[in-house]
């Protein structure tokens, strides 16, 4: 039974974790430009976070090491540190996004300009994670996530061609703005390959003393839980190709225009259930976000950790996510746009894959870490082929979006 309710919080808390701004946005602005084209980005990323989020799960069961703990050991802190600094810089900027996709929320809620919310969000944020638990952060506020799922229903009742939706989960090239078109794939596979994700399911599953009889619940988790995040993204992909169009809007470059999705469908309640959405979903993540800093750091010094202490009993793992937050809240304060900066560090993110993803397929295929629960060749292949195709359109499309290009 106890496994039973492993595997449905998993699921749910894979609300908070995959679905965030970042999948939000990208799924949005790739449905207004390209339609369907892209179902197969997020189809291709969600293939791949099922198998992190599975070899997560498993490492941290059998081995008893987060990641971190892991690549720190096995290669040495010369080496981690490189992806330590990658991983934390790049998490900083996913974390200012989910703070400003919250503040966007509570603007549309209000019509208080969304620079005024981004300190009390914060602060909001670091209070929870200074008097919360583990369980709370992990399962309690993400349970509030299951609103998203207003986007499926929207889908569904927008009655999509669906001989187009599965076309649409095949690659093809575009016909039209090539450079944009993948860009926005790239944008789509960080979004949905965040490392903090499966480093903090990792982290997640030692707070929760994981053992190895927890393995058929953590393939469970990993498969349906990554599947329903994934679900409601291609949602709000269709719910944007049908309803944005219609609008005369084929480029999202603006939040105020992603509520107009919902409206057709739910009416009134369609703009209220589009501000609920954005601000849990985002609030969850900033959460996870902030509190994965954290993870991040203490393991790699090798400081005592663990959200379920007292502060006191861990002042440099508190300090992190304290800093953490407060620093992502200055750029939205100053008036950052939250999209633009949701788009471009979800790009970075796929180009930063390699340098945490690499050595943790290391660590998966060492016997003295997980024995004949190493990784098979199938899970090495998918994984390594995803990271690589993500690399290689984030090194080719970045520098066309910086500085121009077709």
């Amino acid at each position: 039974m106890k496994k039973l309710v492993e595997i449905s919080l998993g699921v749910v808390t894979s609300v908070g974790g995959f679905l965030e701004v970042g999948s939000m946005a990208t799924a949005a602005q790739a449905g207004a430009t390209f339609g369907f084209q892209l179902i197969w980005a997020v189809v291709l990323g969600t293939i791949c976070i099922i198998f992190l989020v599975e070899m997560a799960g498993r490492f941290a069961a059998v081995s008893h090491h987060t990641i971190c703990d892991g690549i720190r050991e096995r290669f040495g802190f010369n080496v981690f540190v490189w992806p330590l600094l990658a991983t934390f810089l790049l998490s900083l900027m996913v974390l200012s996004a989910e703070i400003g996709g919250v503040a966007i929320a509570l603007e549309l809620a209000t019509g208080i300009g969304f620079q005024w919310w981004a300190l009390p969000v914060a602060f909001l944020a670091w209070l929870l994670l200074w008097k919360g638990t583990f369980g709370l952060i992990e399962k309690g506020v993400s349970m509030l996530g299951l609103v998203t799922l207003c986007f499926v229903v929207a889908a569904v009742m927008l009655k999509p061609d669906l001989t187009a939706v599965a076309a649409g989960a095949v690659p093809s090239l575009p016909a039209h703005d090539t450079a944009s078109y993948w860009f926005m794939a790239v944008s789509i596979l960080g979004a949905s390959i965040s490392p903090y994700l499966f480093m903090f399911y990792s982290s997640g599953a030692i707070e929760d003393q994981w053992d190895k009889s927890y393995l058929g619940a953590n393939r469970a988790i990993a498969g349906l839980g990554m599947s329903f995040g994934g679900t409601i993204s291609v949602g709000v992909l269709i719910v944007a190709a049908l309803v944005l169009a219609t609008h005369g809007i084929d480029q999202v470059d603006d939040y105020h225009q992603l509520p107009l999705m919902l409206i057709p469908v739910f009416g009134f309640w369609g703009f209220v259930l589009f501000v609920a959405s954005l601000a849990i979903a985002c609030f969850g993540a900033t959460l996870e976000v902030g509190l994965q800093q954290a993870y991040l750091v203490a393991q790699g010094f090798g400081w005592t950790w663990g959200e379920d202490r007292k502060p006191r009993d861990n002042p440099g793992f508190s300090a992190v996510y304290t800093v953490s937050l407060f620093l992502a809240a200055i750029p939205i304060m100053l008036g950052l746009d939250p999209l633009r900066l949701t788009i471009f560090s979800m790009a970075l993110t796929a180009a930063s894959l390699p340098l945490t993803v690499v050595p943790f397929l290391f660590l998966l295929n060492d016997k003295r870490y997980v024995g004949e629960h190493r990784n098979g060749t199938l899970s090495n292949a998918a994984v390594i082929f995803i990271i690589a195709l993500g690399f290689v359109l984030a090194v080719v499309t970045i520098p066309l979006q910086i500085f121009g290009g077709t």
